[in-house]
């Protein structure tokens, strides 16, 4: 099982870290021992001092496909989710600076909280889907996939001239503006529409 992200999709989150639009999907991965599952917490490890949470749509590859032609593209994923790509900011800056590899500020332990998974009907792919965040009530982050970049078929067809996309495969489509800094007791909680998807505990 592979973990995909997709970095700066919504140009709003581009802007409020300052970071220039992308012409192609920027894609990094997270390893399996990323996954944070079953509305298990969140403990900020001792590494870092500015965790941000960045809340975002994920979707669930349904069967194996590379080079995927664009007609079939839509029957390559069928579940969708809300997902906490947890970033240590910090790290992040300082490697950036030196023009370093960031992935340990991205693919630590536990840093892809996942929610419950619900099907990703073929109404929901016609037409926007709107989502979001919350931290302790109140809302943080508000997304509507008609602002990605790079939609979620664009992006699967994109990854998939690269690796071999499998079932059980997980792609983090980006997150909009909004993200912030946790705190040990904060409680985050992610929602498409009106269903809560996500519920997870910072400790």
């Amino acid at each position: 099982m592979k973990i995909f992200c997709i970095g700066r999709n919504y140009i709003d989150h581009a802007k409020e870290l300052n970071n220039p639009v992308p012409a192609e999907p920027m894609i990094f991965m997270k390893p399996p021992t990323a996954l944070l599952r079953n509305g298990k917490p969140f403990y900020i490890p001792g590494f870092s001092n500015e965790i941000h949470y960045e809340g975002e749509l994920v979707v669930k590859i349904a069967k194996n496909g590379k080079h995927i032609d664009p007609k079939f593209v839509k029957s390559y994923y069928n579940e969708v989710t809300i997902g906490l790509d947890f970033t240590a900011r910090d790290i992040q800056k300082k490697l950036k600076e030196k023009g370093h590899p960031w992935e340990i500020a991205k693919g630590f332990d536990f840093s892809a909280a996942v929610g419950k998974w619900i099907e990703f009907t073929d109404e929901m792919k016609q037409n926007e889907i709107l989502f979001s965040l919350k931290k302790n009530k109140q809302t943080v982050q508000l997304g509507n996939s008609r602002d990605m970049i790079f939609s979620i078929d664009e992006i699967i067809l994109y990854i998939s001239k690269f690796f071999k996309l499998q079932a059980g495969d997980l792609i983090y489509t980006g997150t909009p503006a909004g993200v912030g800094k946790v705190e040990k007791g904060d409680v985050l909680e992610g929602f498409i529409g009106e269903e809560q998807l996500l519920y997870c505990e910072i400790r």
